[in-house]
């Protein structure tokens, strides 16, 4: 599986950004699509996943009500709608493909919150 994650940009505390994982090389029908973020000096910390086949998600506290995540079927793409931003939401974002554990990721993409 490759994954490539773009979207990523600089954003005042209060804006949105929408992240993109395109997802190719197998099929993701029983995949779980996460999206991860790491901030300098910091552990990488989960953010939100979704079921490939179902369509559930699951958010960490931090970005629950902020943050939404969906898949586009027919683009086999991911998506990170980000709303509210805050400066702590700083960090690289990755997004990882796990059938049951997350064994593929993509390169990251940067987004900066500025106050």
């Amino acid at each position: 599986v490759q994954l490539q994650a773009s979207g990523g940009g600089l954003v005042q505390a209060g804006g949105s950004l929408r992240l993109s994982c395109a997802a190719s090389g197998r099929t993701l029908s029983r995949y779980f699509m996460g999206w991860f973020r790491q901030a300098p000096g910091k552990e990488r910390e989960f953010v939100a996943h979704i079921s490939w086949s179902s369509g559930s998600t699951y958010y960490a506290d931090s970005v629950k009500g902020r943050f939404t995540i969906s898949r586009d079927n027919a683009k086999n793409t991911v998506y990170l709608q980000m709303n509210s931003l805050k400066p702590e939401d700083t960090a690289t974002y990755y997004c990882a493909a796990s059938p049951s554990s997350y064994d593929y990721w993509g390169q990251g993409t940067q987004v900066t919150v500025s106050s």
